[in-house]
C-alpha cells in the first residue's frame, strides 16, 4: 500500500458547511465517505490497508452517527500518527445567528431540535461537540464565508502539487463529426493548410512526425500558435482563481485527424509544464473506421 495514509475527519456544527467541504476534498482527489458510523472505522481502515490503493481519505462524521460523540476521539487516538497513517480533524463552525439563518433559509429541522426550538438544538450540539473541537487540528469558522470561500480555504490548507484541483483537458476533434458539447474554449484551425490533400500524408495523423512537421512549418501556424498560447497563458490563471476545477480546450479541424491533432499535441506538451494536462484525440481514427465500414 501507499507509504502513509492521510485521513481527514470532517465534522462540526450542523449547517456549517460539511457538504461543501466534502465536495472540495473530492476535487482534491480524496476518497470521501459521508456519515460513516464510528464503530465501522476500524474495519474500514483494515480494508484500506489490504487494498493498498488509497492514500487520501476524508470522512464526514456528524449527528447522524449517534455514537459519534462517545467514540470518535478514542478511535482516532488508536491509530493516529502511526507508521502507516496520519490523521487530522477539520472542525467547521459558525455563529449561532448564522446557523439559525441557514436553517431558516433551507427550512430544515435541526437534528437535535426535531420537536423543540432551533436554538435549543444548536446549544445542545455545541455542548456535545466541545471536546472534539478542542482536539481538532484545524477549525474553520464559516460565518462570513461563502461556499466558494470555504472551498478556497480548504484548498489552501490541503492542496499539494500532486493533488492540484485545476487541470486542463485538451481535445482535438473534427467539425464534420460535431462540436464537443463539454468544451469551454473552442478553436477552429481549418484556416491552416490541410495535409489531407497531400497523398503521402493523408493516411497519417498529427501524431506522426511527417504530418506534425508539415503543420508546424506553415508560417500561418506559428503566427497563430504564438498568439493562442499567449491568450491561454493570460486567462488560465483567471479560470483557476474563479474556482474552476478543469478547463476543456477543444481544437478542431475538418476531420480531426491532422491539423487539430498536431496542435493539440504541441499545446499539451507546453501547458503540462505549469498544469496537470490530459489530451484526447476524439476523431483521430474516424476516417479509418469509415473505410472499414464501407
Amino acid at each position: 500500500m501507499a507509504d502513509t495514509l492521510e485521513l481527514v475527519v470532517i465534522t462540526g456544527m450542523s449547517g456549517a458547511g460539511k457538504t461543501v467541504a466534502m465536495q472540495s476534498f473530492e476535487d482534491l482527489g480524496y476518497f470521501c465517505i459521508d456519515n460513516l458510523p464510528p464503530t465501522l472505522l476500524p474495519k474500514f481502515w483494515e480494508l484500506v490497508k489490504e487494498s493498498g490503493k488509497i492514500s487520501k481519505i476524508a470522512l464526514v462524521m456528524d449527528l447522524r452517527s449517534r455514537a459519534f460523540y462517545d467514540e470518535i476521539i478514542e478511535m482516532l487516538s488508536g491509530f493516529d500518527n502511526t507508521e502507516f497513517m496520519t490523521t487530522k480533524i477539520l472542525f467547521l463552525d459558525a455563529s449561532d445567528a448564522e446557523l439559525v439563518s441557514r436553517y431558516k433559509e433551507t427550512r430544515r429541522a435541526h437534528p437535535l431540535a426535531m420537536e423543540g426550538r432551533l436554538m435549543d438544538g444548536i446549544e445542545k450540539e455545541r455542548e456535545l461537540l466541545n471536546d472534539i473541537k478542542t482536539q481538532a487540528q484545524l477549525v474553520i469558522n464559516t460565518t462570513d464565508l461563502s461556499p466558494r470561500q470555504l472551498r478556497e480555504e480548504i484548498f489552501h490548507n490541503f492542496e499539494t502539487r500532486e493533488t492540484a484541483s485545476f487541470h486542463v483537458e485538451i481535445l482535438s476533434f473534427g467539425f464534420k463529426y460535431g462540436l464537443p458539447i463539454d468544451a469551454d474554449i473552442v478553436m477552429d484551425v481549418r484556416f491552416l493548410p490541410n495535409p489531407h490533400y497531400i497523398p503521402e500524408l493523408k493516411p497519417q495523423t498529427g501524431l506522426d512526425k511527417a504530418v506534425y512537421d508539415y503543420v508546424m512549418e506553415q508560417p500561418a501556424t506559428e503566427g497563430f500558435y504564438t498568439k493562442f498560447e499567449s491568450l491561454l497563458e493570460s486567462i488560465l490563471p483567471g479560470y483557476e482563481a474563479e474556482g474552476k476545477t478543469n478547463l476543456t480546450i477543444a481544437i478542431g479541424c475538418t476531420g480531426g485527424q491532422h491539423r487539430s491533432v498536431a496542435l493539440a499535441k504541441r499545446l499539451s506538451e507546453e501547458l503540462k509544464v505549469t498544469y496537470p494536462v490530459n489530451v484526447t484525440h476524439r476523431d483521430i481514427n474516424k476516417s479509418k473506421e469509415s473505410v472499414n465500414r464501407s
